[in-house]
């Protein structure tokens, strides 16, 4: 859908399926295909894509860079990253999101309502778009830069394409009608094979595969420019396989689910349970952002187990570590790349922490739960301490089972965007609740929904009674110490 206006919709009648994006256009005049890109990661699943003619054809292609770090001037641009020159001929202009909005944070600047006109003439004259037809290519549409972006181009149609595990979740935020009516579709990777992406789902937006060919591709392309100037000492393992043990990090903490002490933690935890599997050799890939401090704990724990320990900071893609080491383990929390590794290249992979994710993740809609209820579920524990394997010989969990897990937990998450999941869920919890799928849920979540798990079955009307509640609330009024009174006693 191509129009200025945004399609009318009545109740209980289904929108009209949206033009093919890849059809040529009938309208007049030149078009711009404008691709916003906040990692390398999502640079080359747009390279994918754009090679398999996922896109039609564009007088212009931009890719738009957004550096999103806390800190965006510590912190290389995907566009000088190692192997950025393997993805460059895609495009025919390079620009720079930052650059355009400076001195306002990618992360937190929105255009006010009253704003948008004024500030898409003067991106049309920065950029020399003038009155060319704009097409907008973006990630996570729910939150900036990419929903900025999209409002400051308000007739041009949109694609979401998806760089991880999130695309398997609920949307975040609920979408504003003028943006939402413009999405196309949603553009991801295979990397549960069978497994259908929830994003965007309320609103019938449709997934499109970008084809695992094509991105394997460019990732071999990313690999020959961008082989890492540092390497592991001959490797060799206990296991018999030549590689090393590969172990990813995270930086939790940024984002305030870990403390930094708790991430030390993991890291040694992952440490310790590859050098337990009997690997002698362990690379360590910190996140970009993630303090020194970090490889300095691990670096320490290695030379006391007596295992060479090589610390890979230089910020490339861990699929590129992965087709030069031949890693015979790969090691994570709930990583994107872990998926990758085994979905994409066939390595060994193995989780570790998960339950303490499970258990920290706040609020219940943190958007991360899903990536970690996918690694759960699906991926091997890295030792008998983790939690046990979905299901009881150890193998993933089938498609099916898992679909159902992540409707009811999506449901859960976003329980008033999607309505239409609240039978799954009841059938889910009432079939398949247990003492090892309890931890995807929690029991709050669930009695405030009235779901099946949450107060005992007799009880259950307790929640909604209205005159329940009024007796809490006047209890508690009650019960609260007046300033005379000492809390302690």
């Amino acid at each position: 859908m191509t129009a200025t206006q945004p399609q009318a919709t009545t109740p209980g009648v289904e929108p009209e399926a949206p033009a093919d994006p890849t059809a040529p256009g009938s309208g007049s005049g030149t078009r711009t295909q404008i691709f916003l890109a906040s990692t390398l990661y999502g640079a080359a699943t747009l390279a994918a894509a754009l090679d398999a003619g996922l896109f039609r054809p564009a007088d212009r292609r931009v890719l738009l860079v957004s550096n999103n770090a806390a800190v965006p001037e510590t912190t290389l641009p995907l566009n000088e990253a190692p192997g950025f020159t393997a993805l460059r001929d895609r495009f025919d202009e390079v620009l720079s999101w930052n650059e355009a909005i400076s001195p306002f944070h990618p992360s937190g600047w929105s255009p006010r309502p009253d704003d948008v006109p004024l500030w898409e003439r003067h991106l049309r004259l920065l950029w020399n778009l003038h009155d060319t037809e704009v097409e907008l290519a973006v990630e996570s549409i729910q939150v900036e830069p990419a929903l900025a972006l999209v409002q400051l181009f308000p007739a041009a149609p949109i694609d979401v394409y998806a760089d991880g595990l999130m695309s398997y979740g609920p949307t975040r935020n609920k979408l504003d009608l003028l943006v939402v009516t413009r999405i196309r579709r949603l553009l991801h990777l295979d990397l549960v094979p069978g497994l259908t992406p929830l994003l965007l789902s309320e609103s019938r937006v449709r997934p499109h595969i970008v084809p695992t060919p094509a991105f394997m591709k460019v990732l071999a392309q990313l690999a020959a420019v961008g082989e890492p100037s540092t390497t592991p000492p001959a490797a060799g393992s206990g296991t018999g396989a030549s590689g090393p043990a590969l172990l990813l990090g995270q930086y939790l903490s940024a984002l305030g689910i870990l403390t930094a002490d708790e991430e030390e933690r993991l890291h040694l935890r992952m440490l310790r349970g590859a050098v337990s599997r009997g690997h002698r050799t362990i690379v360590f890939k910190p996140h970009p952002t993630a303090p020194a401090r970090f490889s300095r704990l691990l670096e320490k724990e290695a030379a006391e187990l007596g295992v060479d320990l090589t610390v890979h900071d230089e910020p490339v893609l861990a699929e590129v570590l992965f087709q030069h080491l031949r890693p015979a383990l790969v090691v994570g929390c709930f990583s994107t790349a872990l998926l990758t590794a085994s979905a994409l290249f066939d390595l060994p992979v193995a989780r570790t922490g998960t339950e303490l994710l499970l258990e920290r993740l706040s609020p219940y809609q943190n958007s991360n739960r899903v990536p970690v209820t996918i690694a759960d579920a699906l991926l091997p524990p890295l030792t008998p301490q983790d939690r046990p394997a979905a299901t009881p010989d150890g193998t993933p969990l089938p498609v099916p089972r898992l679909t159902a897990l992540l409707r009811a937990v999506g449901y859960c998450m976003q329980s008033k965007a999607y309505p239409r999941l609240r039978d799954d869920a009841v059938s889910y919890l009432t079939r398949h609740l247990d003492a090892h799928t309890r931890a995807y849920f929690k029991r709050r979540r669930l009695t405030a929904l009235a779901l099946p798990g949450g107060v005992p079955a007799q009880l259950a009307f307790l929640p909604r009674n209205r005159t329940v509640r009024r007796a809490v609330r006047r209890a508690r009024h009650v019960l609260r110490p007046t300033p005379r009174q000492d809390p302690a006693r």
